[in-house]
């Protein structure tokens, strides 16, 4: 077989189905994820251990495979013909090579293409701050992320940073200066790379992921010293993520954090991606907004009341998740079941939904 065309096949293949991963494993079919379903290619060969690394092999530059071989894992881009990319990852299970690609559009979206609500517009707005962007992974956070930082790069003439591991999506740069840093690459490590941010003259920050209390606290103390910063987490929702970020600390350096966090903190927005009636998916999302009432609850740790201000302060721009959802199924763009499916609290969705 010939490794590199066939991989090339299964690449161009997953990009014209809008496919949003591609899935290399023995002892099954090249396998797509579509609108969250994962369908197999039943017209291609089951993949053998032997086809497995053919396959993957392929993928690789000489340094990635060195490294894979030392830590039996690895993250990384690749990019494909000049078409599209995709984030690797590689790794082994049961002893053979496995893979998960996904693609990433060279194109990036805007807020309005996205079916983002608009009020995600006031977060490229404040020169300092801290935005994420939280919910499981593979329901867009990058994509959100990218879609606010080139909305600067177009609109502002600012010194724009990202610390990625792997670079997702490529910014063409317009009014801002972008210089995109990649782990391994431009970087001997995320934490190294952090270390040096700030000597690097920079106004906006991208974190491509906060891993730990070392990278929370680059972050926080950027938002602090006069910069914009966006970045994510894989927590559920507002009030989870203000806790996993102050839990991440020792217990007697909470207070202060909490406080850091309440100065610096500008919003956060926690996403799903649904699967639309119609085909496709669409996002609902809780955005919180910190007003004086959040920053309070944050500096008190009282994080449980943090929904009730959500959902009482609509007026502001901030939305509940289950009120995102419930206007989507009124919308006839989501199903009911798929609704329940998403929601925290089922029963309260329903409550939003009998009322109308």
């Amino acid at each position: 077989m010939d490794y590199k065309q066939k991989l090339n096949e299964l690449l161009l293949t997953a990009a014209k189905q809008n496919a949003s991963d591609l899935h290399i494993g023995i002892g099954r079919y090249p396998t797509m994820r579509i609108d969250d379903i994962l369908i197999p290619l039943q017209r291609e060969s089951i993949i053998t251990p032997e086809i497995a690394e053919g396959l993957i092999y392929e993928l690789f530059t000489p340094e990635q495979k060195a490294i894979f071989l030392k830590n039996k894992e690895i993250d990384f881009s690749y990019n494909f013909e000049d078409k599209v990319r995709f984030r690797i990852n590689v790794f082994n299970q049961r002893g053979y090579l496995a893979a998960a690609l996904r693609l990433i559009t060279n194109q990036i979206r805007n807020i309005e293409e996205l079916n983002l609500p608009p009020i995600l517009h006031d977060f490229t707005k404040p020169s300092q701050g801290f935005v994420l962007v939280v919910g499981p992974a593979g329901h867009g956070k990058s994509t959100t992320l990218a879609a606010l930082v080139d909305e600067i790069n177009h609109r502002e003439t600012d010194h724009i940073i990202t610390i990625e591991d792997p670079i997702e999506y490529v910014y063409t740069q317009d009014k801002s200066i972008v210089s995109q840093r990649e782990v391994g690459i431009d970087a001997l490590d995320f934490n190294f790379a952090l270390k040096s941010l700030l000597r690097q003259d920079p106004d906006v920050v991208l974190i491509g992921e906060m891993r730990d209390k070392e990278s929370i606290a680059t972050a926080m103390t950027a938002a602090e010293t006069g910069h914009l910063v966006f970045s994510t987490l894989h927590t559920n929702s507002a009030s989870q993520t203000i806790d996993r970020i102050i839990d991440s600390f020792p217990a007697e350096q909470q207070g202060q954090v909490a406080s850091q966090l309440a100065a610096t903190l500008l919003g956060i927005v926690s996403q799903r991606l649904i699967p639309r009636i119609e085909g496709g998916r669409i996002p609902a999302c809780e955005i919180m907004i910190t007003n004086s009432a959040i920053r309070n609850l944050i500096r008190e740790r009282k994080t449980y009341q943090i929904d009730l201000v959500i959902e009482t302060s609509m007026q502001e721009g901030m939305i509940t998740l289950n009120r995102s959802l419930a206007n989507l199924v009124r919308a006839k763009e989501i199903s009911l079941d798929n609704a329940e499916m998403y929601s925290l609290n089922t029963s309260e969705l329903r409550i939003l939904l009998e009322r109308g």
